[in-house]
């Protein structure tokens, strides 16, 4: 409890309580995204409406003036400043306040929901949920600041968003991998996290591939082995005509200053193993320098290597799929004495104030510190990094580490063919090629400019937030190399749900894709299986073996049981599927821990089955089910009816409108697209219920497998033959299901 409002507040010893929170995964009621869903208990705070608080719609816009972006059920900016100024309730505003606090660390949401429940002060809350862990802090640090705001008591916001901030650094992906993410999502391309750094699978099943910041499942581990050894680089480029600079690895200090000497000063000296620059000294031009740098670079690698310095601007070129798509020009970092502060200061001051430098990889510059190279150029210019340079004096403080200035538009087609060509020599998909060059818009030949390295997982952002020009569609090219040509990287997905058991139907149709050829996952109420394989026995109708099933590299196809409590509770392992299946809605049904107690809430639960359907998929709706009939409008694809008789007034309807049904007339399941009638199968030749006790599956579970399998473009002549094949089989029995 928190301490209470001042004496004589109206609102004095009221308290808004969290009861339990939900980390609702995929597709649920709400909305197809993850979501944190929370019940709240605003207690005694139900009688006080925003505007009979006094001064709480002034402090909560005062303390986060950004909410005034807030359009709320108005649809305009500043709606939701209006509706607290009208009188709305602390369940409401905490969904605002901790969506806003998400957004200022760097996660923006727009959805957020705050219902009553039947309990008088008692509401679900719900906001977008980019990441578990700091939508959770969201949450409780949005309840602790419109507890503030109420009783009038001072609040940290900007404390709070740095540690919201902290927790994004901590927990969410990185720029780079965040990049390609989004990328694949603006194609509809699925992702899953598989851990909780940046590896990533983009797409389902057999059709996958995954990320790991800019490196893929198709990157060699040869390649950035080879990319590793500097001096093999060199040797592999040199032997295909790629410009590179003079120089071999040394043995010791005084080795370092032979080769030196042989190549000509000045030279370059780096580890030959390091990356990200660390231990890279340039321009060196005495013996001193030389043997100091060859000590710090032994420290950064198991080796040193000497080469010939080049004159030229530093760049860093991003090949992918064989391409260069992206260029960068770095600049030496300088600062202007002022006869006052010592060169420390000035670089405290003068260059790392720039907004664009930062310890993070949401900065495209880093900060610059007095290093070893540093204090190399500043012995050099007659200064230490104490000195007071006089007024107007200019030093260099460092040459390289610079590179955000985008310059793709520039580069000549020379250069970046040889980018393109040391990318590939090495054998890398994706690499950062480092080029020292005086002019990238002049060809490579009339210049000498050469590759001083070849990186493996190369960094994005200086491409994605360069420092100046224009940013590059990196994530974009990347997704485009591994899903070439329209590929989504999708699987059939067959989702089962109705307020009945799904299971014998998702049996079924996985028994019918798996005769089709296809290796199939199936997660119901028996079990997870892949083909013939049972993984884990018991009920399996849930997120966790689904989504088991999605990220198995040898699963083609998978049909997927959701019950209504999965998808209230959890939500869908899946953001679309090929086929959705809606069987019925009882309207006993109730899931009392969610408030669902009627049919028609029920519907808006079930009804995330079909909003999930592909635009070229289909929903497969028993139309004998009033309720799920009236689900058919809310899908993006194809409707098939399915229907125990011979076809009823929705499914008349349909048909004339040139649909497809599945329906039984004279003793046989009969499909039927639009005006074309094409009998499938004898009932006689299928162990259907209530044919005995021996019966294999009811007429309706078949009769749903048929319109998910013709849906799926399985011909007709292998759906007959797999249906009397599975009904001989009595698959209900589980250990017989997959035998």
């Amino acid at each position: 409890m928190l301490a209470p409002c001042p004496q004589g507040s109206p609102v004095a010893e009221k308290d808004i309580q969290i009861l339990e929170v939900s980390y609702i995964r995929g597709p649920g009621r709400w909305t197809y995204r993850p979501v944190l869903e929370a019940v709240v208990d605003i207690g005694g705070l139900e009688d006080f409406p925003s505007n009979l608080v006094p001064g709480f719609p002034e402090r909560l816009a005062s303390w986060l003036p950004t909410l005034v972006e807030h359009r709320c059920s108005y649809g305009e900016r500043g709606g939701f400043l209006k509706r607290l100024h009208e009188g709305t309730w602390p369940a409401h505003i905490l969904e605002h306040v901790a969506l806003e606090l998400q957004g200022l660390a760097g996660l923006p949401g727009d959805f957020g929901r705050a219902r009553e429940t039947p309990e008088r002060g008692v509401y679900r809350v719900v906001i977008r949920a980019f990441q578990e862990q700091v939508a959770l802090a969201a949450l409780h640090h949005a309840r602790d600041l419109v507890m503030a705001a109420i009783e009038d008591r001072p609040y940290d916001v900007a404390a709070t968003v740095e540690h919201l901030h902290a927790l994004v650094d901590e927990h969410y992906l990185g720029p780079s991998t965040s990049a390609i993410v989004h990328a694949a999502e603006e194609r509809h391309i699925p992702a899953i996290r598989l851990n909780d750094g940046n590896l990533v699978q983009l797409g389902y099943g057999a059709r996958q591939h995954r990320i790991w910041t800019a490196e893929t499942d198709l990157t060699s581990a040869i390649a950035e082995g080879v990319s590793r050894d500097k001096d093999l680089t060199k040797q592999l480029l040199q032997a295909c005509g790629v410009p590179v600079p003079e120089g071999r690895l040394t043995s010791s200090p005084q080795d370092a200053w032979e080769a030196a000497q042989e190549i000509g000063l000045p030279v370059v000296v780096k580890p030959y193993d390091g990356n990200h620059g660390r231990g890279v000294f340039t321009n060196l031009l005495t013996r001193e320098e030389v043997e100091s740098a060859w000590h710090i670079a032994l420290e950064e690698g198991s080796g040193v290597i000497v080469e010939r310095f080049i004159q030229g601007n530093e760049h860093r070129l991003l090949v992918v799929g064989g391409r260069m798509v992206a260029a960068s020009r770095g600049e030496p970092a300088y600062v202007v004495g002022d006869g006052r502060s010592t060169v420390t200061e000035l670089i405290d001051v003068q260059i790392n104030t720039d907004p664009r430098r930062g310890s993070t990889e949401d900065f495209p510059l880093n900060f610059v510190r007095i290093d070893t190279s540093a204090r190399i150029e500043l012995a050099r210019q007659g200064f230490d990094a104490d000195s007071v340079p006089p007024r107007g004096v200019r030093l260099l403080i460092q040459r390289n580490g610079n590179v955000a200035i985008d310059v793709t538009a520039q580069a000549h087609p020379s250069v970046a063919a040889a980018a393109a060509v040391a990318a590939d020599v090495v054998g890398l998909d994706i690499a950062g090629i480092d080029m020292v060059i005086e002019d990238i818009s002049r060809p490579l030949s009339a210049q000498r400019g050469a590759i001083v390295e070849v990186n493996a997982g190369p960094g994005l952002l200086m491409h994605l937030k360069p420092a100046a020009g224009s940013p590059q569609p990196v994530g974009e090219a990347i997704v485009d190399h591994l899903f070439p040509d329209g590929d989504s990287g999708r699987i059939p997905i067959v989702g089962v749900t109705g307020t009945r058991s799904g299971t014998p139907i998702a049996q079924l149709v996985a028994g019918l894709l798996r005769l089709s050829g296809l290796r199939t996952g199936l997660a119901c109420g028996d079990g997870m299986y892949v083909d013939e394989r049972r993984i884990v026995g018991g009920d399996c109708a849930h997120w966790e073996p689904a989504r088991r099933l999605l990220t198995n590299g040898r699963v083609e196809a998978a049909v997927i049981e959701n019950g209504g409590m999965t998808i209230v509770s959890e939500g869908l392992a899946y953001d679309r599927c090929q086929v959705g299946i809606v069987t019925d809605i009882d309207g006993r049904a109730r899931i009392p821990e969610f408030e669902i107690a009627s049919a028609d809430q029920m519907y808006t639960i079930l009804r995330t089955q079909v909003d999930v359907v592909l635009p070229d998929g289909a929903a497969v709706l028993y139309a004998g089910d009033p309720l799920v009939a009236r689900m058919a409008p809310l899908c993006d694809g194809e409707v098939v009816f399915f229907d125990t008789g011979a076809g009823g007034p929705v499914v008349q309807a349909h048909l004339a409108a040139g649909g497809r049904a599945v329906v039984v007339r004279a003793g046989r399941i009969v499909l039927i697209d639009g005006d074309t009638v094409r009998p499938l199968v004898e009932l006689s030749r299928l162990a259907l219920e209530p044919a005995g006790l021996d019966a294999a599956y009811r007429l309706d579970d078949v009769l749903a497998a048929i319109g998910a399998a013709w849906a799926l473009s399985l011909a007709p002549e292998a759906i007959r033959a797999g249906l009397e094949t599975l009904c001989a089989m009595h698959p209900r029995t589980s250990d017989v299901l997959v035998a």
